[in-house]
C-alpha cells in the first residue's frame, strides 16, 4: 500500500483529506497534532511515503517544526504542507525546511490527489532507480552524484540533499551549460501534470545554493538566466 501520514487539527479538513486519499488508494494514518504525528511516525518505523502537514497546529511542534524534524530524519520522504492563503512566508519557510510542495486551502479533491500522486510518484521512482540504476556515479567538475545510494559529494565531502534537490542536481548534471527554464525544471522534477506555482523552483534553488556554493550570494555553479531560469556550471 501507498502509506500517507496526515496531520491536521481541524477534524472536518482532516476527514476530507483522509476520505479522498483513501478513495485514491492510499493507506492513511491520522494525527491531530504535530507531536502526535512525530509519535506515529516513530511508532510506524518511518515507513511512510508521504506526510501531509497543516502548518498551524497546536502543541510544541507545529507543521513547520515537524517538517524540519522529519526532513532531518529522512531525506527521501515526501512532505506536503497545508497552508492558508495568508501564510505566504510560511510557505517559503516550509520549502526552505525541505517540504516538497504545499496545497493552499481551500482545495478541491482533484487538486489534493494530484499533488499527493506527484510527490508519491517521485518518491517511488527514486526508490526504483536506487535499485535498478547501473550508472553508479556521475561527475561534474568537483561534484559527484552516486545514483545507487542517492548521495552527493563536493570535493569528496558528502552533502545531504532532499529527494527534490537530488533530482534537480541530476537534471543539471545531464544538461551542463544549458539554460533550463523554470518550467523545464518543474516538469522534470515535479512531473508534467504538476499544477503548482513555478516559485517552488526558486525556493529549492536557494536551498541548493546554500549547500553547493562557497558563497551562495554570488553563485558560481547554479547560475541565474534572467527571465528564464538557471544553468549549471561545474567550474
Amino acid at each position: 500500500m501507498k502509506k500517507v501520514l496526515v496531520a491536521e487539527d481541524e477534524q472536518n479538513i482532516r476527514e476530507f483529506v483522509v476520505i479522498n486519499l483513501q478513495r485514491a488508494g492510499y493507506e492513511i494514518t491520522e494525527a491531530e497534532t504535530g507531536d502526535q504525528a512525530l509519535e506515529l511516525y516513530e511508532r510506524g518505523g518511518g515507513q511512510f511515503d508521504v506526510v501531509i502537514l497543516d502548518i498551524m497546529m497546536p502543541g510544541t511542534n507545529d507543521g513547520l517544526a515537524v517538517c524540519r524534524e522529519l526532513r532531518g530524519r529522512n531525506p527521501s520522504i515526501g512532505i506536503i504542507l497545508l497552508t492558508a492563503k495568508t501564510q505566504e512566508m510560511d510557505k517559503v519557510s516550509g520549502l526552505m525546511m525541505g517540504a516538497d510542495d504545499y496545497v493552499t486551502k481551500p482545495f478541491s479533491p482533484s487538486e489534493l490527489v494530484a499533488r499527493v500522486d506527484a510527490v508519491h510518484r517521485r518518491v517511488a521512482m527514486a526508490a526504483e532507480q536506487n535499485q535498478a540504476d547501473r550508472r553508479s556515479e556521475v561527475r561534474s567538475g568537483k561534484f559527484a552524484l552516486n545514483l545507487r545510494n542517492r548521495s552527493f559529494t563536493k570535493d569528496g565531502a558528502p552533502i545531504e540533499l532532499t529527494q527534490v534537490e537530488f533530482q534537480m542536481m541530476e537534471y543539471f548534471f545531464d544538461n551542463p551549460g544549458i539554460a533550463l527554464s523554470r518550467g523545464d525544471i518543474l516538469r522534470q522534477v515535479w512531473g508534467p501534470s504538476y499544477v503548482g506555482e513555478e516559485k517552488i523552483v526558486d525556493v529549492n534553488i536557494r536551498r541548493l545554493r546554500m549547500k553547493v556554493e562557497d558563497e551562495p550570494s554570488t553563485p558560481q555553479h547554479i547560475i541565474t538566466v534572467w527571465g528564464l531560469g538557471y544553468r549549471w556550471k561545474a567550474t
